[in-house]
């Protein structure tokens, strides 16, 4: 881990939240754990009174009207988990999984939970130590909460399970002992505090946010470096005309793409001999496009940003008033809707990725030689590399039809409206990993245009990107084995290396800093 955050509940930022998915370790601020020992105190309270009280001395869902003794409160707590931890399928990525642990850290530190200090501690211990559960990434609907995978999280503090320990899967106890910890007992409440909420959908949801800006940003560059391979025009990027419709996102994309153009020699050959009027929508619409793209990604990561920093267990504790109210905060809607923008956002930047690598091919709309290839004929070029990021671009339309518009009842009809967040934010790396093989694509054909142009260079911040790929990939002279040259690209779009050749001009984000 590079860094230590510390996190202060309820005013986490999306910075934060990036840094600790890109590696960073996580801490409570210690103003934190005072809030936490009240919350805990008003539980013991509130059990000292013998009134029934959901999730603290009473059965689940469906159950709630059955009374727990207070001899079996421990037990009641392990039985949950226990029975709750059902998930199905690969385990969640780790840098997924540790976020997760981070929201669930950060909702609990608002001292809102009747969580244990000694049990909010283990689960800050465990993100520092890096041990990571080993959480099937099947089996939550969304409301109410996300309760198989935190209950697989769960399972391991109290060591029952699996974590992943250096890569490696190792028992639960196993691990507990090698990195110096005890598997917690759980008290009343704190199991139900710790697998209800909607972190798993969350922590999600911003993976899919993070990969998707990171998609954006490679998609400006290779869009700009794919208009000069096409001897595009940049005037459609002239802010005057993007100023007179007004969207914030569509006029930050038209800027950053006439700043990554600027002082392209291919661009200024053409001004004034060429006798075409207007660019295909692939090329003259990525503003309007990428920009409105960029809009919805923003707009889902305030919501996840609130999402981030609230409390979404049931009940709630308000310890000045020693009072436990339950409600439905655990219903993932909010995140639900903005899993599906991002899907969508995802889903365009890629089609129209393809489209300019589908151009690129034509010699009829490029002026390229056919699949951008010397020798046509004999050499098939960049056939099929087009065809893979047609399939991917059709693969992540059928994934983005949206989770949200969907729902089963469970519980026995006790919860009978879910949300569908978890697998609508679950897809989301997917879809953005087959984004970004598009663009990867893209990436490669509009180096090879521009090399196949023979000519002036483009400009300062295309070339440098030119020279990184060109590092790694040469110039396609002849047929060779393409799926390594695929492989290298992605490299570079997934890592953000785009975005960094192109420094120090600052493409946009979905907010904050990058």
């Amino acid at each position: 881990m590079s860094e230590t955050l510390v996190l202060e509940p309820g005013a986490v930022t999306l910075d934060a939240w990036r840094a600790i998915y890109r590696g960073a370790g996580a801490r409570l601020a210690d103003a934190a754990w005072g809030d936490v020992e009240k919350s805990a105190a008003a539980v013991a309270r509130i059990l000292a009174r013998g009134e029934p009280v959901y999730g603290i001395n009473t059965g689940f869902g469906k159950l709630a009207s059955v009374r727990i003794g207070d001899e079996d409160l421990e037990t009641l707590q392990r039985n949950i988990v226990l029975s709750h931890a059902a998930g199905v399928g690969e385990p969640m990525p780790v840098p997924i999984a540790r976020l997760m642990m981070a929201l669930k850290l950060v909702s609990l530190g608002r001292g809102a939970s009747g969580i244990s200090v000694e049990t909010l501690r283990l689960l800050e211990a465990l993100i520092e130590k890096g041990l990571t559960p080993v959480i099937p990434a099947k089996g939550s609907v969304g409301a109410s909460g996300d309760l198989a995978p935190l209950s697989h999280m769960t399972a391991a503090m109290i060591g029952v399970g699996e974590f992943f320990v250096g890569g490696e899967r190792v028992p639960a106890m196993e691990a507990l002992a090698a990195a110096g910890l005890e598997p917690v007992t759980l008290q009343a409440k704190e199991g139900l505090a710790l697998l209800n909420g909607t972190q798993f959908s969350t922590a999600n949801a911003l993976a899919g946010l993070f990969e998707a800006e990171r998609l954006y940003q490679a998609a400006l560059v290779t869009g700009a470096l794919a208009t000069d391979a096409a001897k595009g025009s940049d005037t459609p990027f002239d802010p005057r005309i993007h100023a007179l419709r007004g969207h914030a996102g569509q006029k930050e994309t038209a800027a950053a793409l006439l700043s990554l153009m600027a002082g392209s020699e291919i661009r200024a050959s053409h001004r004034i001999d060429d006798p075409r009027v207007q660019d295909p929508y692939c090329v003259r619409c990525q503003p309007q496009v990428m920009g409105a793209a960029l809009d919805i990604l923003r707009q889902a990561g305030r919501t996840l940003l609130i999402e981030a920093n609230g409390v979404s267990d049931n009940p709630l504790i308000f310890a000045g008033e020693d009072e436990a109210l339950s409600g439905g905060n655990f219903h993932a809607e909010p995140v639900a809707f903005a899993a599906d923008m991002i899907a969508m956002a995802i889903c365009e930047i890629g089609s129209i990725s393809e489209r300019r690598t589908a151009m690129l091919v034509d010699p009829a709309l490029s002026g390229l030689p056919a699949f951008l290839t010397p020798k046509p004929g004999l050499n098939s070029g960049f056939m099929i590399a087009q065809v893979t990021a047609a399939a991917l671009v059709s693969e992540n339309k059928q994934k983005a039809f949206p989770a949200s518009v969907d729902s089963i009842p469970t519980s026995a009809n006790q919860e009978d409206h879910v949300s569908m967040a978890a697998h609508g934010a679950r897809r989301l790396k997917e879809m953005a990993e087959n984004a970004m093989a598009v663009v990867a694509i893209e990436l490669l054909a509009a180096a090879q245009g521009c090399d196949l142009i023979a000519g002036p260079p483009s400009s300062p911040p295309l070339e440098a990107v030119r020279r990184m790929l060109r590092e790694k990939v040469p110039t396609l002279r002849e047929d060779r084995h393409f799926s390594p040259d695929i492989e290298a690209a992605l490299g570079l779009v997934a890592a953000g290396s785009l975005a960094e050749a192109v420094a120090p001009l600052a493409l946009p984000t979905v907010g904050e800093g990058a």
